[in-house]
Parts: C-alpha cells; sequence; structure tokens
C-alpha cells in the first residue's frame, strides 16, 4: 500500500482537482484508491462552496472520508476556535489514514493551504501528518510569477521535515499562458531539484467525469503508475 500526501505552495493552487486526477488515474489504471481529507473549511452554514471530498468523488468517482468541518474559509485550527468545534486530532488522521491502507493500493491525503498551515490540536500541520504515516508529499504548485520562489520555499520545508518529496505539479495552467508560465515550466525543476510531473489544464474541474478521467490519466497515468511501482 501507498499513501501520498497532496499539499500546495498556498491555497487555490489546485490540489483538490490534482488529488482527484490522482484517484480517477489510479481508478482507471485498475487500483484500489482511496482520499482522505483531514480537515475541509469555508463549507456549510453561510458558505455553500463544494467540499473537496465532493469534488473528488465527482470528478474521479472516488469516495472521500472527511474528518473534521468548519464553517469559516480561514485555516483549520482558527476556524476551529472561532466555531467553537472539537480541533483536529493528529492521533485521528493517523488511525483514519491506517484503515483506508488496509483495503486500498493508494491512499490519497490532501491538505489544506501550504504546508505550514496548522490543521489542528497542537499545531499540526501536513507535514507532521506525512511523517507520521510515513507518506510522500506531491508539491501542486503554480505557474504564474513568484512561483519559483513560493516552490522554492515549500520543497525546503519539506525536505527540512524529512520528508521526500515526490514531484511538482502545475495545479491550474492558464488557457493563455503568459511569457512568466512558460519560462516557469524550465525553472521550477531548477530551483526545485524536483521532476514537474504534469501541468493540469484550466477548468478541469468543471469536466464531465468521463473527460476528467481522459485529461487525469494522460496527464498523471505515468505517475501513478511508477508511484506504485508496477502495472495494477
Amino acid at each position: 500500500m501507498t499513501v501520498l500526501v497532496v499539499t500546495g505552495t498556498s491555497t487555490g493552487v489546485g490540489k483538490t482537482v490534482v488529488t482527484a486526477g490522482i484517484a480517477a488515474a489510479a481508478r482507471a489504471g485498475g487500483w484500489t484508491v482511496a482520499v482522505c481529507k483531514p480537515a475541509q473549511t469555508g463549507v456549510g452554514g453561510d458558505y455553500p462552496d463544494e467540499a473537496d471530498i465532493d469534488v473528488v468523488r465527482r470528478l474521479s468517482g472516488v469516495v472521500g472520508v472527511e474528518l473534521a468541518r468548519y464553517p469559516e474559509p480561514l485555516a483549520p485550527d482558527v476556524a476551529a476556535r472561532r466555531s467553537g468545534l472539537p480541533m483536529l486530532e493528529l492521533g485521528t488522521v493517523v488511525d483514519a489514514v491506517r484503515d483506508l491502507e488496509t483495503d486500498h493500493d493508494l491512499v490519497l491525503v490532501e491538505g489544506a493551504g501550504g504546508v505550514a498551515v496548522r490543521l489542528g490540536a497542537d499545531g499540526f500541520t501536513v507535514l507532521d501528518t506525512a511523517g507520521a504515516v510515513e507518506a510522500q508529499v506531491l508539491i501542486v504548485t503554480g505557474a504564474e510569477l513568484g512561483t519559483l520562489n513560493h516552490s522554492a520555499l515549500t520543497v525546503s520545508a519539506v525536505r527540512a521535515a524529512g520528508i521526500e518529496c515526490a514531484g511538482l505539479v502545475v495545479g491550474s495552467w492558464p488557457a493563455e499562458p503568459s511569457l512568466a508560465a512558460h519560462v516557469n515550466l524550465d525553472e521550477l525543476p531548477l530551483v526545485t531539484g524536483l521532476e514537474l510531473v504534469a501541468c493540469i489544464s484550466e477548468g478541469a474541474g468543471e469536466l464531465a467525469s468521463s473527460e476528467f478521467a481522459d485529461l487525469a490519466c494522460g496527464a498523471l497515468g505515468e505517475f501513478v503508475d511508477s508511484l506504485l511501482g508496477y502495472p495494477a
């Protein structure tokens, strides 16, 4: 069994769509896959946004497990304090991932925001989670100006935590890419020392599930096979 943590250089870079893409590619390849979303914010009450696990299910057909939900669109620990709801515990996340591992070839854990965002009690982060479950980390980043700095800082933090980086994915490749976006495709591997695994087209999250599966297999199928080590 393999556990992969999907994190990002910041919020809004496309982590959920990339998570759904890996899930869809794994499912199409015959692998059993599950998704864990430890902490979801900005959903419920006055915030009607679609939950990340629902996006994953809609796009890939893979059912997700959500461990904590807070209505305000803030960092999970802040949202928990403001709502009066219990903070998520690292042990709860570890137990959920271990349970999913028993029945699945691949377990995907989608973080919230970037690597320094506190997910719950005692300020634990997605890197603490990755370390506790012995997972690699896939980093989702942007394409435009600023991404080289954001990506280099994120990769440095992951490595400093002793976590293995599985690669980079541009989570939303623009329909009309700028000069910076084009140049950054070459520069991202140079400044991070990581392979740029894929670029996911902007708007992919609005595709029908069959179209999304085709896109995911083309962009991420080889990565999934490499991650899992052999064809299903």
